[in-house]
Order: C-alpha cells, then sequence, then structure tokens
C-alpha cells in the first residue's frame, strides 16, 4: 500500500522534453519541400527582393522540422541577412540570434575530466562490429561528424557577423557592446574568410570609441531626467537640484552630496 504522505511521482526536470518526430520519409518529404522554398528564396535575395525572399524563407521555416535545428540555423542566419539590406536592425538581431541559439545547441559540450584525460593518452575511437567494412563505416561517419562540424561553424560565423553589424548600426551603448563582443567572439575564428577578419578588426578597432560615447550620452540623458524630476519634486520647496553638488572621491570613486543654501 501506497504512503499516504509520500510525495508524488514528479517528472526529473533536468530530463529534456521529448519532441515529436516525423517518419524517415515524412521527414525526407518535408525537407524537399524546405529546401525547394528556400531556393525560390535565395533567387529573390539575389535579385534584391528582400521583402519577398523574407517571405520565402518564412514558408520554408513553416515547411522544416523544427528539430532539425541547422536547417533551421541556416534559414534563420538566410533571413537576418535580408532584414540588413533592408536596414530592419532589430529584425536582423533577432533572426542571428535565433540562428545563434539553434547552433549552439548543435556544438558538442565541453569533454570531461574522463575524456579529456582519454585524448591525452592517446584513446582511441572503439568501432563497433568487425571486419574491414564496419571500419569503413565508421571512418566515414567520424568524417561526416566533422563535416557536420566545419558547417555548423560556418553558419556560426555568418550569424555572428550579420549580428555584429546589426548591432553596430542599431547603435547604443548596450547593441555596440554586444557588437564587440560578437566580433571578439569572431576574431577568435581560424576559419574566417580574409575580407571578414578585415571587417572584425576595423570594427575592433572602431568601437571602444563608439562605446564611452553612447555610455556618457546615455549616462547624461539619464542625469538630466533625474535632475528634472528632482527639480519638480523640490520647487514647492523653493528649492532645486542646482543646491545639491555631487563631489566624487577620487580615492573611492564614490559620490558625496552637498547642500548650499545660498543658490
Amino acid at each position: 500500500m501506497a504512503d499516504p504522505n509520500s510525495s508524488p511521482d514528479l517528472p526529473d526536470e533536468s530530463e529534456a522534453p521529448l519532441i515529436p518526430r516525423f517518419s524517415q520519409q515524412e521527414e525526407a518529404a518535408l525537407l524537399d519541400e524546405s529546401n525547394a522554398l528556400k531556393s525560390a528564396a535565395n533567387k529573390f535575395f539575389t535579385s534584391s527582393q528582400y521583402s519577398q525572399a523574407i517571405g520565402e524563407y518564412d514558408k520554408a521555416l513553416s515547411s522544416c522540422p523544427n528539430y532539425l535545428e541547422y536547417e533551421v540555423a541556416v534559414l534563420k542566419s538566410n533571413i537576418a541577412a535580408c532584414h540588413l539590406k533592408l536596414e530592419d536592425w532589430k529584425a536582423a538581431i533577432e533572426s542571428a540570434s535565433a540562428a545563434l541559439d539553434a547552433l549552439d545547441r548543435l556544438l558538442p559540450k565541453k569533454k570531461d575530466k574522463k575524456q579529456d584525460e582519454a585524448g591525452e593518452s592517446g584513446g582511441v575511437v572503439e568501432i563497433e562490429g568487425e571486419g574491414v567494412e564496419a571500419e569503413e563505416e565508421e571512418l566515414q561517419r567520424l568524417q561526416m561528424s566533422d563535416q557536420r562540424r566545419d558547417d555548423i561553424l560556418r553558419i556560426r560565423s555568418k550569424a555572428l557577423m550579420r549580428r555584429a553589424k546589426a548591432k553596430s548600426e542599431q547603435g547604443g551603448w548596450g547593441n555596440l557592446q554586444g557588437a564587440e563582443d560578437d566580433y571578439k567572439a569572431l576574431s577568435d575564428s581560424p576559419t574566417l574568410p580574409t575580407q571578414d577578419k578585415k571587417i572584425v578588426q576595423a570594427a575592433l578597432r572602431s568601437l571602444p570609441l563608439r562605446i564611452n560615447t553612447a555610455k556618457e550620452k546615455e549616462m547624461g540623458d539619464m542625469m538630466g531626467k533625474l535632475k528634472e524630476l528632482g527639480n519638480g519634486i523640490l520647487k514647492p520647496f523653493g528649492l532645486s537640484t542646482d543646491n545639491f553638488k555631487m563631489d566624487k572621491d577620487p580615492n573611492t570613486g564614490g559620490y558625496s552630496m552637498n547642500f548650499n543654501q545660498g543658490r
């Protein structure tokens, strides 16, 4: 007999929810349909019809099974490229970020200590099955895995470039800081094309000044609004914020407020 005071069995929150999958035939048919729509969208993009391209990419996304993260990421990254051409910076940031989220879920997690030790000691991949055919199949699988990883990193670099560009154009302290973070991540990429490397290096040279300028402007605007609010509160008492002086302590960097009745 079950203990009435015991807690009910609850699902383990650490377990990822199962995503419904289509059969292989259904998945293949949907992917073919999605790829056909993507090809049509690519043609619209090539002919500078960016709004029409977005429409076709959206249709391709609707046809593509949402658990195919790589295919979804490619479409989202392409949509980001369209928004960049249309100078819709906010939409470009959102689409590129969605692509990056999907790709990050595909990249392998960091190896644990045991895996690292096995790698350092020259551990080998264990091949299931026997004979030459089993070895060839395993080698082919590993080669496909490496190619897949290269494809993921290539699309990830494109999405990062597009998001960094959009954030840089959108402006503002937060966006510019985000653009710098994206460009720094790209600067570590060993496979980045030469032209993109030049763009990244130029951006990293120019962004610090832009970030500081935006920061000072936003801080100034904030202080102006606070001053306006303070004057509204102090006015009934015959005072204003001019009666108060903020002095910065050079040692601690903190501020102290001094009141001047004569002002």
